[in-house]
C-alpha cells in the first residue's frame, strides 16, 4: 500500500516511545504525561450522565452547540475583556488539538512557511507538515526565560512566513509570557502582517502574574487564533472538548474543514463542559492550587539535589536540565533503573536540548517517591 509522502517524512511521536518502553515495565511512576491526576469535577460528569440519560446522542450545530458557544464568549469577555460574537467567532472541537490541527490546514497553503516556537507541544510541526507547509523552528533558550523573543524571530527567518505557532504558559517548559514580553512579539506579527495562531490551552494554570492573551494587544484580535479548551484546567482530557475564537473570516475557513471531517464535536463532552463554565471555577481554582503547591515542592528537590532547573511559573511542567549530557539516555537510565519516566526535552525541538520534561500532574506521595528514586539513582 503506497502512503502519503508526507505522513512518511514525519517521525513516530518520541512521546510514545517512552509511554510503551513504560507500559511494559511495573511500579513505573509516570512522570512523563501531560494527564491530571484528577477527575473532572462532579457537576459536569453529572451534567454528562444527565444528557445521555434524556437521550441527547445527536450531532450538534457544526460550530458547537449555541448555548456552549455563548458561554465560551462570555468567559473570554470576562477573562480578558475579549468580545466574540458566539455565532461568527467560536468554533467548538474535538480538543484543542483538533481546533489547531484545523487551523493548519484552514490557514496554510502547500509551500506556506510556518514558524513554530519551540521546545514545543509535539503536534505543532507534524501539523504544519501534513497541511503541506514547511514549519520554521524558532528555538527559545533558558537564558531568555524560555521566551519567545523578536531577535530569534528575526535570526531564523520568521518574517518570511505566513504565520506563527507559539504556546504560553508552555508545554514543556512551564514559561509564561506578560504583556510586556508579549508586546514585542505583536509589534513583530503586525509588522510582518503574520497569522498568529496562540495555544493558551494552559491559561488557567498560572502561578506567578497574570496571564496575557496576545489576542488583547492592539491589532492582534484580528490576526490572532486562540486555543482553548477544558482538558488540562478541568481534568476532562478523555471527553476532547475543546474550542478556537477568530475573527469571522478565520472561524469560517475552519468550520470548513471541521465539518467535513469532525462534523460536531461530541455531544455529551458539550454538556459537560458548559456545565464546567457555568459551576466549576472553585474547582479549577482549588486544582491550581494543587498544582502550584506541586510545582513550588519538585523545584525544591531539584535543587537540593543540585539539578539546575528553570523556575516554571505555569501549566503543569517542569524543564531541569539533565544530569547527563545524553538526555536520552539519561531518561533511558532512569527508567530501567528506578522506574521514573520523564522525556527528553529534545523532543520537543530545538531548544529542548539537554533538558527533561517532567510533569507534576500527578498526586503529592507519587511525586516525593519519584524525587526520592531520582536522588538515588542520581548517588
Amino acid at each position: 500500500m503506497k502512503t502519503s509522502e508526507r505522513v512518511e517524512r514525519v517521525p513516530p511521536s518520541g512521546i510514545r516511545r517512552f509511554f510503551e518502553l513504560a507500559e511494559e515495565m511495573d511500579d513505573v511512576i509516570s512522570l512523563g504525561v501531560g494527564e491530571p491526576d484528577f477527575t473532572a469535577p462532579w457537576s459536569a460528569r453529572e451534567a454528562a450522565i444527565d444528557s445521555l440519560e434524556h437521550g441527547r446522542t445527536s450531532y450538534t450545530a457544526n460550530r458547537g452547540m449555541a448555548s456552549l458557544r455563548e458561554a465560551i464568549a462570555e468567559r473570554a469577555a470576562a477573562q480578558y475583556g475579549l468580545d466574540y460574537d458566539p455565532d461568527e467567532e467560536v468554533l467548538v472541537t474535538a480538543g484543542a488539538s483538533e481546533a489547531i490541527d484545523v487551523a493548519f490546514r484552514a490557514f496554510v497553503d502547500p509551500g506556506d512557511r510556518v514558524a513554530v516556537a519551540q521546545p514545543s507541544y509535539v503536534s505543532y510541526v507534524p501539523g504544519v507538515t501534513f497541511a503541506g507547509g514547511e514549519p520554521v523552528p524558532i528555538p527559545t533558550r533558558e537564558a531568555d526565560d524560555f521566551e519567545l523573543t523578536v531577535e530569534a524571530l528575526r535570526e531564523h527567518g520568521a518574517g518570511d512566513a505566513e504565520a506563527l505557532v507559539f504556546c504560553y504558559p508552555n508545554n514543556p517548559t512551564g514559561a509564561t509570557m506578560s504583556e510586556r514580553d508579549l508586546e514585542p512579539i505583536a509589534d513583530f506579527a503586525r509588522e510582518h502582517d503574520l497569522t498568529v495562531l496562540a495555544d493558551e490551552i494552559y491559561a488557567d494554570l498560572t502561578y506567578e502574574g497574570e496571564h496575557t492573551s496576545i489576542a488583547t494587544l492592539p491589532g492582534m484580535r484580528e490576526r490572532t487564533v486562540v486555543f482553548n479548551g477544558f482538558s488540562k484546567a478541568y481534568a476532562m482530557t478523555g471527553l476532547r472538548l475543546g474550542y478556537a475564537l477568530a475573527p469571522p473570516e478565520g472561524i469560517r475557513a475552519m468550520n470548513r474543514v471541521h465539518q467535513y471531517s469532525m462534523l460536531s464535536a461530541p455531544t455529551t463532552a458539550q454538556y459537560a463542559a458548559l456545565d464546567a463554565l457555568d459551576n466549576c471555577e472553585a474547582q479549577v481554582r482549588e486544582m491550581c492550587n494543587q498544582y502550584d503547591r506541586r510545582r513550588r515542592f519538585v523545584l525544591s528537590r531539584f535543587d537540593e539535589m543540585g539539578i539546575d532547573c528553570f523556575t516554571a511559573k505555569g501549566a503543569f511542567y517542569v524543564f531541569p536540565e539533565s544530569p547527563w549530557e545524553d538526555a536520552e539516555a539519561f531518561a533511558e537510565a532512569l527508567l530501567e533503573s528506578e522506574g521514573v519516566a520523564v522525556v527528553p526535552g529534545d523532543i520537543f525541538g530545538a531548544g529542548g536540548e539537554g533538558h527533561l520534561r517532567v510533569s507534576y500532574a500527578t498526586g503529592i506521595g507519587e511525586l516525593r517517591e519519584a524525587m526520592d528514586r531520582i536522588e538515588r539513582f542520581l548517588d
